[in-house]
């Protein structure tokens, strides 16, 4: 499916990436830190990459219809630095157990979301 979906990738820029996790970082407990996700197991990453803007409905297109078809196939888990501006609505999910211990601290010590401009955690949750 991944072979058959990039071989009708509009740009040369874009890339299919298939991480391995294993090792150490499945050896820390999930909560320890900010990021969850510690089982072993793969990570998907598919970076829409092109140029020119006339090109934006297609690559975007592209990547759109390839993770809708893998989507039935990967777990919802989700690593935040990979997410794209669009997807505030799964920031959530890249936290997952650890999302309500973020809101807290969050609250107390950026009550007014000063830094917002990222992947937010929202004072209110």
């Amino acid at each position: 499916m991944l072979v058959d979906a990039f071989e009708r990738v509009p740009s040369p820029m874009t890339s299919i990436l298939i991480e391995n996790f294993h090792g150490a970082i499945s050896r820390v407990d999930p909560t320890a830190t900010a990021f969850p996700h510690r089982e072993p197991g793969f990570n998907l990453v598919m970076t829409g990459e092109w140029l020119d803007a006339a090109d934006d409905d297609a690559n975007i297109g592209w990547v759109r219809e390839t993770f809708d078809a893998v989507a039935p196939y990967t777990g919802s888990a989700v690593y935040m630095n990979y997410l794209g501006d669009d997807e505030s609505q799964r920031v959530r999910a890249a936290y997952g157990p650890n999302w309500e211990r973020l809101v807290a601290l969050k609250r107390r010590w950026d009550p007014d979301n000063v830094f917002h401009l990222n992947q937010n955690v929202a004072p209110s949750g």
